[in-house]
């Protein structure tokens, strides 16, 4: 709701149901008006909640049985964020459509959306457009930034650091009152705490840190793909000196 307001009124015609509810979405398979369903692989803002391994393929098999397009939204997970290309790799559970940017442009502004099979060939020239869309250079940017991910394999970069820094989070914050969780898939990170903690972004802002706390009290944590061994030992050292003298 905080996202949206003022920007009323939304594009209608979404159901919406608890994420990562599988049976949800199925009681829904009677509802002759669904033709798709739309879902984050990982959801970002709420707070970087990663669901069980069966939802996303679960997803997959509701689709091919009920006729409906299965479409993701990768732009905060994709582009080798959670330590695959797309977080849906992690499951095997192809999407028909995808849409990507944030990280596509890697600071240049763009956005994309993929489908393929029949969901290809639902758009035609004309449906749909933009004033700056297909600029050549945003696109060139975006094609450099693609091969660049691809030379300095950062997919694997982001799987093996992010393993690494889930680790040493977890150990410099074990037995700590007040943390509920610490969670992450590559490098999408979240530490969960019991109470409201948003005065941690000026408090990390102020030791050089730049980190970002969604629903109240998730230390949510996207570092850059480029990340060093050095900067990340900085992060975790920091940041679990801030949290332990905040939570006192």
């Amino acid at each position: 709701r905080k996202v949206q307001a003022g920007f009323e009124p939304l594009v209608s015609g979404f159901l919406r149901v608890p994420y990562g509810d599988l049976e949800a979405i199925a009681a829904l398979s009677k509802n002759k008006d669904i033709v798709a369903v739309l879902v984050e692989p990982v959801q970002g803002e709420s707070g970087i909640r990663i669901p069980a391994d069966d939802y996303l393929p679960g997803i997959r098999q509701l689709c091919d049985d009920n006729g409906w397009l299965m479409m993701l939204d990768e732009i905060q997970t994709g582009l080798c964020r959670s330590g695959e290309w797309f977080a849906w790799q992690h499951s095997g559970a192809r999407p028909d459509v995808l849409t990507s940017a944030k990280a596509l442009g890697n600071g240049v502004p763009i956005g994309a959306c993929l489908a393929r099979g029949a969901a290809a060939e639902l758009f035609h020239p004309g449906n749909h457009g933009s004033t700056f869309g297909g600029n050549p250079l945003v696109c060139a940017a975006a094609l450099a930034v693609i091969d660049t991910m691809d030379e300095h394999k950062l997919a694997a970069r982001a799987k093996v650091l992010g393993e690494q820094l889930l680790a040493d989070l977890r150990n410099a914050l074990d037995g700590i009152t007040g943390i509920s969780e610490i969670r992450g898939q590559g490098l999408l990170l979240a530490i969960e705490l019991n109470r409201p903690c948003t005065e941690l972004v000026q408090q990390a802002l102020d030791e050089g840190l730049l980190i970002n706390v969604t629903a109240g009290q998730v230390v949510r944590l996207l570092p850059p793909l480029t990340l060093s061994d050095d900067e990340a030992a900085m992060l975790v050292d920091t940041l679990s000196t801030l949290i332990r003298r905040f939570l006192g």
